[in-house]
């Protein structure tokens, strides 16, 4: 039996997100880490930088083999792979590719906590089309909710403007 390639998502440690990255794609490995702009400020300048849309999480893209999974939790910084009785979870692909489709597009979003329950909706017409979320309301303003399960986590993007059908 083969297995197929998967994401799934590492627990690391605070503030190595970037170099965990970099030492998985060293290593071989499809790593993905979205990242979005915070403007930070101190007291001699203003400076934007890059920061981890889910602070102590990035993803791999593997076959959840034991070599693999070695290698991915042998890596300095790494905590661990999520998994569930001690088998790696895999994130269905959609939440990735949605989770790309916004990082590439440059749509702002914020962090917001995880919705359990809600409408699930998706998006229908412009350069957003077919991306699926929670719609939530959030200071009278219309929301996209894109949730991760595995790690509990979830983003939230304005969609005024845009036309949501129910799934």
């Amino acid at each position: 039996m083969r297995m197929e390639a998967s994401w799934y998502a590492v627990h690391i440690y605070p503030q190595n997100e970037k170099k965990v990255a970099t030492e998985l794609e060293l290593r071989g490995i499809t790593t993905f880490l979205p990242l979005r702009e915070e403007r930070h400020r101190w007291s001699d300048r203003n400076k934007v930088v890059q920061v981890p849309l889910f602070p102590c999480y990035a993803f791999v893209h593997i076959v959840p083999s034991p070599e693999l999974r070695s290698v991915v939790q042998q890596t300095r910084r790494v905590i661990r792979l999520l998994s569930a009785s001690d088998e790696p979870v895999p994130i269905p692909d959609s939440e990735i590719e949605s989770m790309k489709t916004l990082v590439a597009g440059k749509v702002p979003v914020s962090p917001y906590a995880f919705l359990q329950t809600g409408q699930k909706v998706r998006i229908r017409g412009g350069c957003l089309d077919g991306i699926q979320g929670i719609l939530a309301l959030r200071n009278g303003e219309r929301n996209l909710v894109l949730s991760v399960n595995l790690i509990q986590r979830s983003l939230a993007l304005s969609i005024e403007g845009y036309q949501v059908e129910p799934i």
